[in-house]
């Protein structure tokens, strides 16, 4: 047998050489693909190069720990389910062995001397202890499906709320690092989907073990000889199934460049941001003509795959039909030496095929659970490196303590309103970086005042705005209000205290008043219709117009995707992210920007509000637009991360720096 075995893997693998495409690699120090240097294998299919050569021995050395994991993740989602979902499979795996030892009587009975009523009479007892395990079984194993299936949504609950929990909590940093993001969108993908998978697929293990074990104990307790006859007809089924795994692994390699190329192609298609420009270029014979090729040739390696999946079950099965023959042979030579008696007999074929069929589960669910497993590893290590990236400060006291990292000083608490911001000698550097941003920039602000930060593209102006709101930390220097360094303080206490109307802000796909309140909720009074701050804040951003415009007004649902929802351009998101600005009354304002969206008299109206708003605030300025910045009560002028000017909008001018330079030919550009 064993020789047929191995004749019968040379020629697969002759085959499979012969007519597998060639697989393309996963690893990062690949040259790309010349044709599409920008579609690199997508995150989905990481694994696929190090499943396709894997063997058994690799699986059965890891599969312990893939379970041990899944069993962890099922015990703290639920631990009655789990309890539940083991032992009912235990228990009707028992019930298997006892039905099929409970056969033996009924045939013995059957076969016995005697008239054939007798004989039927003598086999009821049997026969009822058969049918009352069979049903108990078939009941254990109905109620074990149903504790199974209410473990596997709290499961993916549970791995959901760990990467999202993580993931908002890590330090802003590391968005800004792209081996970071790979990870999450690897996590995110396969390997969050991969959780609930792994414990059906552990499950499935469990039971298909439970269904040999029961098979190979009947046997045993049958004759000693009967054992090594359920491997021999298990082998070739378990073989065929192994190795249909691993060639669809392959081709799953092997089409990588072919699937991200139809994800791309389909995103083209299908999303509303491309439509007008598909239709404006007319691409849509080119877009299909390509996505069918893909296709195309998709299909022609998925018949290829089915051809050659078909011979491996073909070979399985006649391997498995002589394995049989084999069996009948043994069999019917035991019975010939009085080795063993009819009944018995007849009870180990049954015991033989329902351990056929254990086995092929059993198989089958090791591929998928080790498969499924390697991309649950990914979601751990990912949410083990971002967990690792939450500030000490910003933990829990419970957390904190355990962290290796943990600060002998307790998070420290800001004043209740600051009487200055100091920034002194900050240094930072984006991960990933060869060049600071910031190089020694000092500067202060004091509470009541307008500052303006102004400079050229990739200044560092935008970073140190972040840097003074929290949300970065320096890699040297120190920023404090009032003498706190905020690296000290809890960052959602720094937060709490500013507000931002940044360049970049999000299309929030909720109502106009969720958009303005975010963060806070609103403050509804009793007796009044609307929440006066938010009035106020929309009525000081100009978004009272656009609000007055939707047909729901603030219970307008932003977003066209679904009912009864608007879309706004440009300019009037711009007006809702001052209001959300506006209305977190916030002591340090930051605005990064705020009227790029917007047209000129929009943009003188908004740094008119933005002045008036400021009254008892502290207002942090960003903008190109200098002749916005003249009622700043300082200046800093930043160049390739240092601060090279400070002053007024006077001094400036008078300097005759770049301040000046930049203001003039800006100045210039409306003058006659």
């Amino acid at each position: 047998m064993g020789a047929v075995l191995r004749f019968a893997e040379k020629i697969l693998l002759l085959a499979g050489k012969r007519h597998l495409p060639p697989a393309k690699r996963t690893d990062p120090n690949d040259p790309p693909d010349p044709g599409m240097p920008e579609l690199s294998a997508h995150v989905w299919h990481a694994r696929d190069g190090e499943l396709a050569e894997t063997g058994m021995g690799t699986v059965a050395r890891r599969l312990p720990a893939v379970i041990a994991q899944a069993a962890g993740l099922a015990w703290r989602a639920s631990r009655a389910d789990t309890i539940a979902t083991v032992g009912l499979n235990v228990a009707a795996g028992m019930f298997t062995a006892f039905g099929l030892l409970a056969t033996t009587g009924v045939l013995t009975a059957l076969f016995s001397a005697g008239p054939t009523p007798g004989r039927v009479r003598d086999a009821l007892p049997s026969l009822a202890l058969v049918a009352a395990s069979v049903a108990l079984r078939s009941g254990l194993q109905a109620a074990a499906g149903w504790t199974q299936a209410r473990l596997e949504p709290q499961v993916q609950r549970l791995v959901e709320l760990r990467l999202y929990e993580a993931t908002t909590a890590a330090h802003l940093t590391a968005l800004d690092d792209s081996k970071f993001l790979d990870d999450l969108q690897r996590a995110e993908t396969r390997g969050m989907n991969a959780a609930p998978q792994v414990v059906q697929h552990a499950v499935d293990v469990l039971t298909g073990t439970v269904g040999m074990a029961a098979a190979a104990g009947t046997l045993g307790v049958l004759h000693p000889l009967l054992l090594p006859l359920l491997l021999l007809t298990a082998v070739p089924e378990g073989w065929a199934s192994v190795r249909s795994a691993r060639m669809r692994y392959a081709t799953m390699l092997a089409l990588v460049g072919v699937a991200r190329r139809k994800w791309i192609l389909s995103g083209l298609m299908t999303e509303r941001r491309h439509a007008a420009e598909v239709r404006a270029f007319t691409m849509r014979p080119f877009l299909l003509a390509e996505y069918d090729r893909f296709a195309a040739h998709q299909r022609r390696v998925e018949l290829d795959l089915a051809r050659r999946q078909t011979f491996v079950k073909i070979t399985g099965d006649v391997l498995k039909g002589v394995a049989t023959a084999g069996v009948y042979v043994a069999l019917g030579l035991m019975l010939w030496r009085g080795w063993v008696p009819l009944a018995v007999a007849g009870t180990a074929v049954l015991a033989i095929r329902s351990g056929q069929t254990s086995l092929a589960n059993l198989v089958f669910a090791v591929n998928q659970c080790y498969e499924e497993g390697l991309y649950f590893g990914d979601y751990l290590a990912f949410c083990d490196a971002a967990e690792a990236r939450i500030p000490h400060r910003a933990l829990p006291a419970r957390d904190a303590d355990a962290r290796p990292d943990a600060r002998p000083d307790p998070p420290a608490d800001l004043p209740a309103a600051f009487a200055r911001i100091q920034v002194r000698d900050v240094t930072f550097t984006y991960p990933g970086s060869d060049a600071p941003s910031l190089r020694g920039v000092s500067l202060e602000m004091r509470r009541g005042e307008v500052v303006a930060l102004v400079g050229e593209n990739g200044s560092g102006k935008t970073t140190l705005s972040r840097i003074m709101a929290g949300l970065y930390d320096p890699d040297g220097g120190e920023v404090l209000w009032d003498d706190v360094p905020l690296t000290a303080v809890r960052p959602h206490e720094v937060w709490s205290r500013v507000a931002v109307i940044a360049q970049e802000y999000t299309h929030w796909p909720m109502t106009a008043r969720q958009n303005i309140t975010m963060g806070r909720g609103p403050r509804h009074r009793t007796g009044e219709p609307e929440d006066p701050g938010v009035l106020a804040a929309a009525r000081a951003s100009g978004a009272e117009e656009v609000v007055a415009d939707l047909s729901r007004g603030y219970d307008t649902l932003l977003d066209r995707r679904f009912e009864g929802g608007a879309e706004l351009s440009g300019g009037q998101w711009q007006r809702l992210a001052v209001a959300r600005g506006f209305y977190r009354d916030a002591p340090l304002l930051i605005c990064d920007e705020p009227t790029a969206s917007l047209d000129a008299r929009a943009e003188h109206l908004l740094f008119d509000r933005i002045r008036d708003h400021a009254a008892g605030r502290t207002v942090l300025l960003i903008t190109h637009r200098l002749a916005s910045v003249r009622f700043a009560d300082r200046i800093y002028v930043l160049e390739r991360g240092k601060v090279i000017e400070e002053g007024d909008h006077a001094a400036l001018m008078a300097q005759g720096g770049l301040y000046a330079d930049l203001y003039t030919l800006q100045s210039r550009a409306y003058s006659p």
